[in-house]
């Protein structure tokens, strides 16, 4: 069961203005990369469940989390079902972001009070997500839409929650360009926590890109 709801975790994004997206077959290696993540200033990690057994990953993860990590919020990505929401949501994820708008995800999930989060590339699928309850838009992929879009779907909508996925990463012309636009959080991947980083488990090294990268968002927003 999820420790927090989808208003609690909406502020938590909105708050940090980021969310790691993480996935490897190896549990020993993912508590060293949620850690790392933790210790660089991260409140949230997004396990792109896309391997076999995934779920089993993640539940020792989100185990690991709730007893190591106070206030670390797991949720879970690439989900296509419902019943993988479920079995997700049975595992405590808090929440659930999917590469496209599922209405029977929206179901479960909001049955449950938990965030869901649904890739949206069109005025019409984000307007549709949000009366279905979601709070915060996935764009995906974003790098194909760049912050322009997003710009122009804040003018007749400002009330719209955005997150690109895709196309981000720490380099702070980067961030500006996207937070200018009016994102309200960034999902970073493989540009945040690397092949190499994994591959030399530079873990010191991915603390430091995470403290570095929320100190960025935090002054690109204040400027």
């Amino acid at each position: 069961m999820a420790r927090y709801t989808r208003i609690e975790v909406a502020e938590v994004m909105k708050e940090t203005g980021m969310v790691p997206l993480f996935y490897h077959p190896d549990t020993v290696l993912g508590k060293q990369v949620l850690k790392a993540c933790y210790d660089g200033g991260a409140r949230l990690m997004e396990f792109t469940a896309r391997g076999d057994f995934a779920f089993e990953i993640f539940a020792e993860l989100n185990k690991y989390a709730l007893a190591e990590l106070p206030g670390m919020i797991l949720g879970v990505g690439s989900i296509t079902d419902a019943a993988a929401a479920s079995l997700y949501m049975q595992l405590g994820a808090n929440f659930i972001v999917t590469p496209v708008l599922r209405e029977d995800i929206a179901v479960v999930c909001n049955r449950r009070k938990v965030l869901w989060s649904p890739g949206c590339g069109s005025l019409t699928e984000i307007s549709r997500a949000e009366e279905l309850g979601c709070e915060i838009v996935k764009l995906f992929p974003g790098d194909l839409y760049g912050p322009g879009f997003v710009k122009g779907i804040k003018g007749p909508c400002p009330w719209t929650s955005i997150m690109p996925t895709g196309g981000v990463s720490p380099e702070k012309d980067n961030l500006k360009g996207w937070f200018d636009a009016g994102v309200t959080c960034v999902g970073m991947g493989s540009k945040l926590i690397s092949k190499q980083v994994l591959a030399d488990q530079d873990f010191d090294g991915l603390t430091q890109t995470v403290k570095n990268t929320l100190d960025t968002i935090k002054e690109v927003r204040n400027n």
